[in-house]
């Protein structure tokens, strides 16, 4: 049972965390075909992004852009995971919290390119 009394604190917290974050990316990358997409589309653009008459600054703005589309596709994961561990049966509840994730990484996909256009034209 968790003891809310007696979480970990100070650099042991932050240590601990770093190994349940490093656990869940190793997660998505064996089990997420998204996930997978969208790191290799941040390290082809990071490369990219080198090859542009950019400013370092916007540079970082087009890296953070995309790292968004990674951020949001985390947490549409995240709400799917917890959609299944719940039920698994179809209930429209679900596939609505699952399209409202799914929405929101076409949302974030939609403000990268945006981003990437503003600044690239």
């Amino acid at each position: 049972m968790f003891d809310s009394q007696n979480k970990p604190q100070g650099l042991k917290r932050i240590y601990l965390a770093t190994l349940n974050s490093n656990r869940a990316l190793r997660w998505l990358i064996k089990n997420e075909a998204a996930f997978r997409q969208e790191a290799l589309l941040l390290i082809v653009s990071v490369a990219v992004s080198f090859f542009f008459n950019v400013s370092l600054k916007e540079q970082l703005v087009l890296i953070i852009a995309i790292l968004f589309i990674i951020f949001t596709e985390i947490l549409n994961t995240a709400i799917e995971v917890v959609v299944d561990r719940i039920g698994l049966e179809i209930h429209p509840l679900s596939g609505l919290a699952k399209d409202l994730g799914s929405a929101a990484v076409l949302i974030s996909i939609a403000i990268a390119l945006c981003t990437w256009a503003i600044i690239l034209i």
